[in-house]
């Protein structure tokens, strides 16, 4: 896989661009660099690219605008960096479609591990869709809500339509598919975002709270209970 696989590497400081570089090179990876978003663009005019690292601070243009605009262009998958790697920056990432994110500075053992990983879950993902084509994705009724896995659409009890983001619907679908059980934070991601994903309780804790706003728009605030110490359980009956 690797001796066939381009990665670029976006990151302003040169130092870590060729120590990054260098160390994929060592295992087999074609490696490019760019110094910045608009460097980024012109190679990717140039090449085709399996994968993106790109840094979340950078001068002129940070790498979430310029990840906005590789999800619009439907660009290579992304795994972010920062040397920030606060809460809200993690999850916005994830949220705009960033495959996997780390904080800075990091292992290069590690960004190899995730670039594998992320790799292997992308390749999958073809093979996986060509299954489910020859059966029709499950919709879900609970308490007056009605959830259109195939449309990717929630509608309340009034049939009014619900926005919610990748992260939030992803969530609802695992809590749906589990419901009146105690799911822990770690469970949850697994659902939630495949077993790949680095645990990180708190963004889970962030997202059960955006979801129950949401949820709680028809007053249902019980739909999602706490269990002290334990997780969370999704509280009504499910029906498919």
């Amino acid at each position: 896989m690797d001796l066939d696989t381009r990665i670029l590497i976006v990151d302003d400081d040169p130092g870590i661009r060729t120590l990054m570089s260098s160390f994929l090179e060592k295992h087999g990876f074609r490696a490019d660099t760019a110094a910045d978003p608009i460097e980024m663009r012109e190679r990717l005019a140039a090449h085709r690219y399996d994968l993106i690292v790109l840094d979340v601070m950078m001068p002129r243009e940070d790498g979430l605008s310029a990840l906005r605009g590789l999800q619009r262009d439907e660009g290579p998958p992304v795994i972010m960096l920062s040397a920030v790697g606060t809460d809200v920056d993690r999850i916005v990432g994830l949220e705009m479609g960033a495959e996997d994110y780390l904080a800075k500075p990091c292992n290069p053992r590690e960004l190899l591990a995730r670039i594998r990983t992320v790799l292997r879950r992308v390749r999958a993902e073809p093979a996986a869709g060509k299954a489910k084509d020859a059966a029709k994705e499950p919709g879900y009724r609970f308490s007056g809500w009605r959830m259109d896995v195939e449309a990717h659409a929630l509608y309340d009890p009034n049939d009014r339509p619900v926005i919610l983001s990748d992260g939030e619907f992803r969530l609802l679908r695992a809590f749906v598919e589990h419901p009146r059980r105690v799911l822990t934070r770690d469970q949850l991601l697994d659902y939630a975002r495949g077993s790949d994903s680095e645990l990180y309780d708190r963004a889970i804790d962030v997202q059960v709270s955006r979801l129950r706003r949401k949820l709680g728009s028809e007053g249902s605030t019980e739909l999602i209970r706490t269990v002290r110490n334990e997780g969370y359980m999704f509280a009504p009956v499910v029906e498919r």
